[in-house]
């Protein structure tokens, strides 16, 4: 730690918004140089390769069907220096493409929705930090980009964890009216949405960065309401109309929301098709789900007064961080079920060394090397990403009406 962080942090001062100014100041300067040294200003967060089983897994084909189409497309792959063939995202890609252009395509290696399929806004949330709601968007959007679909995520969270887990860091890549508040709020300053769009290092998966400005929101609706005009949009409606202007370029939408239930919560139920509730199975986090469903629902029958839709395809509740050795989880989890039925995925997201180590690089499990875990610790994580992810996926599929 540098000299002057230190002094920032031993000096006491008398009141306690100046030793929280003192402190935030002093994390910031720490955070900052974390930040240059991991990821130096020439540097850019970037995805791993990929082998060709993996591959071949991704796009759908057998690793033999791979290698014939590999060869008719130059420079689609690399080898390593170990001779050893690989595939970066940007080549997965165009195989998609020119598999999809092909007699056999039909869709199947871009699976766009078409005209008469509706835009698809998943939104992750929980009352209760610590369900795993961040880990839970992420993978999911890299999980249905990787996979060919057009993917959409949202930072709604003023802490954006999940734009740091982007590439994004909040407070030094993320400038005023750079996140959604830019398209929702309510005075002059409001932008179009394509404009605070960003690209990330997957093909066909964007982001919109969050940072605090987000709970400006949170302030200036109060305002609004008590001044609107004839004819304003409502707060819960305005995430929805933002949507509405780029909705033909993506399939998924992903809503990572705060953990809380204010006006920026509301307006992306508001806009969702489907929500996707995060539920660590322990007594007190069940507890305090309890609540957040009970002050949603009192919410929604509240703003469904005012015109705001409450139809969606699914709701669903996941269960994270799951110890199937865990005796007293499984109890709870098998309570859960009991209770909401078929309303919990099938398949919960195993707790992982694999995952939880990748989070503190800023990185997701599709990111991080292989190399650098037991081999069984990492596949048994990916398979528990995966199941959960292609179940959602299936969801997907149902609500518009696919054959799964």
């Amino acid at each position: 730690m540098d000299t002057a962080a230190q002094k920032s942090i031993d000096v006491v001062p008398d009141d306690l918004k100046t030793l929280l100014q003192h402190h935030s100041a002093a994390l910031a300067a720490q955070l900052q140089a974390h930040h240059l040294s991991t990821y130096p200003p020439s540097a850019e967060k970037g995805i791993r390769h990929f082998s060709p089983a993996e591959t071949a897994k991704l796009i759908g084909v057998t690793e033999g069907y791979l290698r014939q189409v590999a060869a008719e497309i130059p420079d689609v792959s690399t080898v390593s220096s170990g001779g050893r063939r690989s595939y970066s995202v940007e080549a997965i890609h165009e195989l998609r493409k020119h598999l999809d252009a092909g007699a056999r395509g039909n869709r199947r290696y871009l699976p766009w929705r078409n005209g008469t399929e509706e835009l698809q806004v998943i939104t992750v949330m929980n009352f209760k930090g610590g369900s795993g709601k961040t880990t839970t968007s992420a993978h999911l959007a890299q999980y249905l980009a990787l996979r060919g679909y057009r993917v959409l995520a949202i930072d709604l969270d003023p802490q954006a964890s999940l734009s740091a887990l982007f590439g994004n860091q909040p407070e030094l890549d993320v400038g005023p009216n750079e996140t959604l508040y830019g398209a929702i709020r309510y005075d002059a300053e409001k932008r179009p949405i394509a404009e605070i769009v960003r690209a990330t290092y997957i093909p066909d998966l964007h982001i919109i960065p969050g940072n605090l400005e987000l709970m400006e929101f949170e302030h200036y609706t109060p305002k609004a309401l008590l001044s609107r005009a004839p004819g304003d949009t409502l707060f819960f409606a305005r995430i929805g109309q933002a949507l509405a202007q780029v909705q033909k370029l993506y399939d998924v939408v992903v809503i990572d929301c705060p953990p809380q239930l204010g006006f920026l919560t509301m307006s992306a139920l508001t806009a969702a098709t489907s929500v996707l509730i995060t539920i660590h199975p322990q007594m007190l986090d069940v507890m305090s789900m309890n609540q957040f469903l009970a002050m949603t629902s009192d919410l929604l029958d509240e703003i469904s007064r005012a015109g705001a839709s409450s139809q969606y395809s699914w709701m669903k509740y996941l269960v994270t961080r799951f110890e199937p050795s865990d005796g007293p989880q499984n109890q709870m989890v098998a309570f859960l079920r009991s209770i909401f039925g078929d309303h919990v995925l099938n398949h919960p997201m195993l707790k992982s060394t694999a995952i939880s180590d990748a989070g503190l690089t800023n990185q997701t499990i599709f990111e991080v090397d292989r190399s650098q875990f037991i081999r069984s610790t990492y596949d048994r994580a990916l398979e528990s990403v995966e199941s959960v992810n292609g179940e959602i996926e299936g969801l997907i599929k149902k609500a518009w009406g696919r054959v799964t």
